[in-house]
């Protein structure tokens, strides 16, 4: 695979590149992928700024990619709610400053070319799913991702990254990241079989997949139908996002071609309180 600076392959060779971003709530990665979703170049990586507010990260985005060769559009992974391309929740950069944000408008404005934007779990899970029955996808970073896929398509967004696993701990703080520096390692491994028992009572699964970067941690043997999947899907999930049969409304979604000021203040707080009404009533108790 050759170096990132090298622009060498025509864009056209192969289908249209597409430039693939996976946000995360600590690193930022970015590859072009041809057609196929195969990546041309080595993955490239920077640290999320902090603190992390749109056009700081609009920023560090233009800046991490400008070594990258040339693109014909955009995929983004970003780890919150998202809806018609704007950003509902991102927890892990402070929601006030992103809720009702059109990221994937300002994204395309910057860079010059067509974007689409999704939730990052549920860009890996495109990745790396097979496409027949329930699939699960957790991502474990520096907090937890998920997506649900049937027959491989995709579901409504199920965000249990912030839903109550134990006592007043939500998955975050269970098995996140900060929680798994914390305790020993045969500690945090056996907390995630005890999600893993969870989600499987929760959704009974016929596949779960298990992704991100601390999945490369996990050291205990997991059940038949649970799969450690790469952390490079949270790229190359990207191309999917332009499959016609996996972005069925994206011709249809009023907000998607509204993007005046007007239409963010208006759809911002109609989405604060879908979120609201959403919220789970109590926890899903599993022993400590």
């Amino acid at each position: 695979m050759r170096r990132a600076s090298i622009d060498s392959v025509s864009t056209s060779r192969n289908g249209p590149r597409t430039l693939a971003i996976d946000i995360g709530g600590t690193g930022l990665k970015a590859s072009i992928l041809n057609g196929t979703g195969r990546m041309l170049v080595e993955r490239i990586r920077a640290a999320t700024p902090d603190p992390c507010r749109p056009e700081i990260l609009l920023r560090a985005i233009a800046h991490l990619t400008a070594p990258l060769p040339a693109f014909d559009r955009v995929s983004i992974g970003f780890p919150g709610v998202i809806r018609d391309g704007y950003v509902i929740t991102a927890p892990h950069f402070g929601t006030k400053a992103w809720q009702g944000y059109p990221m994937e408008a300002a994204v395309s404005r910057r860079f010059g070319k067509p974007v689409r934007l999704l939730n990052d779990a549920e860009v890996q899970g495109l990745g790396v799913i097979a496409g027949r029955g329930l699939e699960v996808v957790l991502t474990l970073g520096t907090g937890v991702g998920s997506a649900v896929f049937s027959d491989g398509r995709l579901a409504p967004h199920l965000e249990l990254a912030h839903h109550p696993i134990h006592k007043r701990k939500t998955y975050d703080d269970y098995i996140g990241n900060e929680a798994r520096l914390a305790l020993s390692a045969k500690k945090w491994n056996r907390r995630v079989l005890k999600t893993i028992d969870v989600v499987c009572s929760l959704l009974h699964y016929d596949v779960l997949h298990i992704g991100g970067g601390n999945a490369a941690n996990i050291e205990v043997d997991l059940p038949d139908n649970v799969r450690i999947a790469s952390n490079d899907a949270g790229i190359t999930g990207g191309i999917r996002l332009w499959d016609e049969e996996v972005w069925p409304f994206v011709r249809v979604g009023r907000l998607h071609n509204d993007r005046s000021e007007s239409a963010i203040r208006r759809v911002a707080p109609s989405f604060a309180a879908a979120g609201r009404a959403a919220m789970p009533l109590g926890p899903t108790e599993i022993p400590s």
